[in-house]
């Protein structure tokens, strides 16, 4: 896997302490992590899709209100 991004220091230790408590490679903790965090996001994001009116009944955002006011930038 080549490696794309940079951890902040104190991630990267974390991931570290991870990697000695537990016994697996960075590498396979990255890719649990993004696997646990991917399935979470879909999940989260999924219950949003279905929880939103159609886009004809949806409210207009705070920030278009204002823009549409011309009190927003």
């Amino acid at each position: 896997m080549p490696h794309l991004l940079r951890f902040s220091r104190d991630i990267e230790s974390r991931l570290e302490r991870l990697a000695q408590r537990t016994g697996h490679s960075k590498s396979e903790l990255i890719e649990r992590c993004l696997t646990v965090g991917m399935h979470d996001l879909e999940s989260q994001l999924l219950l949003e899709e279905a929880g939103s009116p159609s886009p004809a009944l949806a409210k207009p955002s705070l920030d278009q209100l204002l823009r549409e006011s011309g009190l927003g930038a």
